[in-house]
């Protein structure tokens, strides 16, 4: 930064603590046109970047630039944005505390391009990974979509933003940006409603109407000119010059989808944005009695669709209010000019609620997801890009809020600033003089004291019963505070200043200087209120979106909402505890003129912006003591070549060596201190003059070692070595550059000179690839699409990793496994897509027995003899005379299939005279073992139930050799009851499982359905 000084005469200096006349304003504005004028636009104050819209691009935001500046100490570079970036990146990263950066100034002063000048700075700069680059771009496509949504054409601003934004990053122990959260402040909703003439609403209105599809306008029942929407007529601004609407389109619908938003949100978003503008064209007409009635039938049809609400109901909370007397609801008709305004506050409202929940769905997907493997406490940088300073011709109730948060934002920077010096003095050891400022907490505690506050009366006026108007509360304001310093109004003011004043004003004297407050409008902002059917309306709705922002639990809670004021107080007062937890960094933004032309430099302006900024109050503290400081090897390492005892080199301590070099220079004891690792300079011209002597040193060192001749052949001998070097590299790049791109023209011919480093190239690549995405399980089907010359020996690889994969899956299969999944195979083959319940068998293992041997009577073992027991399962018979449910057990063995009732064996059938097995296609476990008729052994087939219905007649099948005759009925199952007679089971779905005799006679199953097929 030092080597610029020279130059100062031309340029101006890079740090206004240099400046010679510290206090003089003209001297700071003048350094300010001297290095515009030279396209360089930014300047500090201390550690505060001053930063002038140039108002064209500049080639200073390059990738060289932000190497340029990374990891760099601050000063040893010339001032940047990305200067301020990465000091307080590196301060995070090796001070593990938590950074901010405050960014303010006024509309069109270029805050919003500076704080994504950050964003890019952190994206390009910051370790990458692919998480990391998904959120650095949901990061960077936040903006577009913010943007659209939040800010507006303005006489000042092509892009103002027209709410306040706190943005903090995230970054992992690594230093990569991991994740994000944004907090927005004061929307400024009345601009959905009206605009002031040349401005416009907000931009994604005239962005959807001039880029949206043909299809998706006549689905949202949309036209492609805005001058049919009474909502964006009002400014007499439909197009802008630097704005493309229909190209900005087409950027928000891909950030849309790079953040994360489905389909079916964005559908839904756009639908609430079109209704907004169809809320605009209702039109009103007057009865006799004077009660508004709805004209525009058509509007009422599209926002039906469009916010999923009945159309009846939404028309007559446009037309009503609904009124809630000792517990009685009552409905009043409104007359046109509040009809009207219900309407408004509906638009307002919806628009609204919509963006905070934007913001709180691009919150979820920046959201730092923390894993097993990550560290759960993340590093924070924190940007605030928020509105300046506002002072118009009329000022109301936004401008009120704006002024106040600066008030705030003043006090604290005055404070960090105060805090910064003094410790920084402390740490250095050196004597801090107590600095002598403007403390505006008088005027903070004028705005937002308890009880008598301006903020309290304005809330007591609103919320008082009675005749209360914005005269009201002027009146009341004038009886409450009005002997205070900073605050006057039209009755209180002497007569002079009365000329300038209108009776519904109020002036406050901030810090900035005075402002005119008019009062019109101000209880109606304030209270911010939507009449209660229209918020029913509006929790009925089917939109997704809606329902999210109107909860239904605010028609339940009788407490009246918090005001305006109040919640931007709240909001503000946890902004300051944010902002007080971290270390804070500086952009201040200048707009160079109105007009918004580059090389056009308004002092006037310029003058009321540095004003209102603070910029001199800053610059008188920081120079309150040193004007200069640096480390010690900074300072040795530049000037140590004015001393002959520390030129070319120092040997000694730092200290020490600068001690030698001050007196050698003839410092007086006054115009510099040491500090313990710094060295303190009071004066600019004692630098300037150090400065210099430095040049004209340069010129005789010069002069004084040409003889040094030789050093130069080395010199010259060994940068030619290096070029060389250089050149080699470069055209060996080039060569295979160049065969790379002559393969790609000639990669469909045969394999020749001209293509095979190429094709090499490609079958390499994929190999490689293949290598990184092989498929891990034999489940896996993946497999990497290969180049078209690759094709038949990717689908040979395939098939033999394939084989060599289920080979080794094989191998690796124990006995008992294999015949679990042989008994799962049957099961599936038997059951898939025809039995209900077979989707929940398919996790669970078959077992051996559902009976031990305790549970098996010991006299039915002895029974069965020498026939060895497969498998055994409780179940229940239901007899063939009354279908009476008896419990019985059925045993399995090598040749039949036995059922026992306690001792006794009940019937035995064997596997070579079962015909069959029947079961529905239910949910139930009901089966049939149908037995011939011929066979005067068997009484007839036999009904049973099981629990287990999957594994058990999978069990019988396997065991009787009968896969192939179990039947899956829909209906009813018909089965022989013996004697010649049949019965019939009847099958239908329920809710739940029933199993009884019918009046016909028949036996009547009711099962559940599980799954649809």
């Amino acid at each position: 930064m030092e080597s610029a000084l020279t130059a100062r005469d031309r340029v101006g200096v890079q740090d206004f603590v240099l400046l010679e006349n510290h206090t003089s304003e003209a001297a700071f504005i003048e350094n300010l046109r001297k290095r515009f004028k030279e396209n360089l636009i930014y300047t500090y104050i201390g550690s505060v970047l001053v930063s002038v819209n140039p108002y064209k691009d500049l080639e200073i935001y390059t990738k060289n630039h932000m190497e340029r500046y990374r990891g760099i100490n601050f000063y040893e570079v010339s001032p940047h944005i990305y200067a301020v970036s990465d000091n307080s990146y590196r301060s995070m990263r090796t001070e593990r505390k938590d950074q901010c950066i405050l960014i303010s100034g006024e509309s069109g002063a270029g805050k919003t391009e500076a704080s994504k000048k950050i964003l890019q700075y952190y994206a390009v700069t910051c370790p990458a990974s692919d998480q990391v680059e998904t959120v650095k771009d949901r990061l960077l496509q936040s903006n577009p979509v913010l943007e659209a949504f939040g800010n507006a054409k303005t006489l000042r601003n092509d892009n103002s933003s027209r709410f306040g934004k706190y943005m903090d990053i995230q970054f992992d122990f690594k230093g990569a940006p991991v994740g994000g959260h944004i907090l927005n402040y004061l929307l400024e909703k009345s601009r959905v409603v009206h605009q002031n003439h040349g401005e416009r609403n907000f931009h994604i209105f005239y962005q959807l109407i001039e880029g949206g599809e043909e299809d998706l306008l006549r689905r949202l029942g949309l036209e492609r000119n805005p001058q049919q929407y009474q909502y964006l007529v009002k400014g007499n601004c439909p197009k802008v010059s630097s704005i493309n609407d229909r190209s900005d389109w087409k950027v928000v619908r891909k950030a849309l989808s790079v953040i994360g938003f489905s389909e079916d949100e964005v559908e839904e978003l756009l639908n609430i944005i079109a209704s907004v503008l169809h809320l605009g064209n209702i039109q009103y007409g007057g009865e006799d009695s004077g009660n508004a009635y709805i004209t525009t039938d058509t509007q009422i049809k599209y926002l039906a669709r469009l916010l999923g609400v009945d159309g009846s109901v939404l028309k007559e909370a446009l037309t009503h209010k609904k009124i809630i007397a000792k517990g009685e609801e009552l409905k009043s008709p409104l007359n046109l000019e509040q009809a009207s305004s219900a309407r408004d506050a509906l638009s307002k409202a919806v628009y609204g609620r919509t963006f905070t929940w934007l913001v709180n769905k691009i919150n979820v997907s920046l959201a730092y997801k923390v894993t097993p493997h990550t560290y759960k406490n993340a590093s924070v940088i924190g940007l605030l890009d928020i509105y300046g300073f506002e002072v118009f011709q009329h000022n109301s109730f936004e401008q009120f809020c704006i002024n106040y948060c600066n008030e705030k934002l003043q006090q604290l920077f005055i404070e960090l600033t105060l805090k910064s010096e003094q410790d920084e003095y402390e740490a250095e050891g050196i004597t801090w003089e107590p600095v002598q400022y403007f403390n505006n907490k008088i005027i903070c505690d004028l705005v937002e004291e308890k009880f008598k506050g301006i903020i309290s009366i304005l809330d007591e006026e609103c919320l008082r019963p009675g005749d209360a108007s914005d005269i009201t509360f002027l009146e009341k304001l004038e009886n409450t505070v009005g002997g205070h310093a900073h605050l006057t109004t039209h009755k209180l003011t002497d007569g002079k200043t009365r000329k300038v004043m209108g009776r519904e004003e109020f002036r406050l004297l901030h810090y900035a200087g005075e402002v005119n407050y008019n009062v019109n409008g101000f209880l109606d902002k304030n209270n911010d209120l939507l009449f209660r059917n229209l918020k029913e309306v509006m929790c009925m709705s089917d939109n997704k979106i809606l329902t999210q922002c109107f909860d239904r639990a605010e028609l339940k809670d009788s407490r009246r909402p918090e005001t305006a004021a109040t919640q931007f107080k709240t909001s503000l007062a946890k902004l300051m505890e944010i902002l007080m937890s971290k270390e804070p960094s500086y952009v201040r933004c200048i707009k160079p003129n109105d007009a918004k032309q580059a090389g056009r430099f308004d002092e006037v302006l310029i003058r009321h912006q540095v004003k209102y900024l603070g910029l001199m109050e800053n610059l008188r503290v920081r120079r309150a003591g040193f004007a200069y400081r640096r480390h010690y090897e900074t300072f040795l390492q530049r000037y140590k070549s004015l001393c002959p005892e520390t030129w070319p080199s120092w040997q000694g301590k730092l200290a020490d060596g600068v001690s030698t070099l001050v007196k050698h220079l003839g410092y007086k004891p006054e115009e510099y201190k040491l500090g313990r690792s710094k060295i303190f300079i009071r004066f600019p011209k004692t630098l300037f003059a150090t400065e210099d002597a430095l040049e004209t040193r340069k010129h005789s060192l010069g002069e004084r070692e040409s003889h040094v001749s030789h050093a130069v052949v080395v010199q010259a001998w060994w940068k030619g070595i290096l070029a060389c070097r250089r050149a080699r590299r470069r055209r060996e790049a080039a060569n295979t550059i160049r065969r790379f791109i002559k393969g790609f023209i000639y990669r469909h011919n045969e394999r020749c000179p001209e293509n095979e480093y190429f094709l090499d190239y490609v079958r390499y690549s994929f190999l490689m690839k293949l290598r990184r995405n092989l498929p891990k399980t034999v489940l896996d089907k993946s497999w990497p699409t290969p180049p078209t010359a690759l094709i038949e020996a990717s689908e040979r690889l395939r098939k033999l990793y394939m084989q060599n994969m289920v080979w080794g899956y094989c191998k690796r299969i124990n006995p008992e496994w294999k015949h679990q999944l042989e008994q799962k195979m049957v099961a599936s083959e038997i059951f898939k897509n025809k039995k209900d319940n077979y989707p929940q068998s398919v996790p669970k293992l078959f077992v051996g027995t559902r009976l031990n041997g305790e549970e098996i009577n010991p006299k039915v073992l002895q029974s069965l003899g020498s026939e060895k027991m497969k498998y055994a399962v409780p179940v229940t018979k239901y007899d063939r005379k009354g279908y009476k449910a008896r419990p019985r057990q059925l045993l399995l063995t090598s040749n039949s299939a036995v059922i026992v009732e306690e001792a006794k064996l009940k019937q035995r059938i064997d596997y070579a005279a079962l015909k069959g097995i029947s079961v529905s296609s239910l949910s139930d476990g009901v089966f049939v073992l149908h037995v011939p008729t011929e066979d005067k052994k068997q009484k007839g087939d036999v009904v049973l139930q099981s629990d287990h219905i999957i594994e058990t007649l999978t069990k019988v099948a396997i065991c009787a050799d009968k896969v192939n005759s179990i039947n899956i009925n829909q209906g009813s199952i018909t089965f022989t009851m013996g004697q010649g007679r049949e019965g019939i089971i009847d099958f239908t779905s329920g809710s739940e499982l029933l199993v009884a005799k019918a009046k016909n006679g028949h036996l009547s199953v009711t099962a559940p359905r599980l799954n649809s097929r």
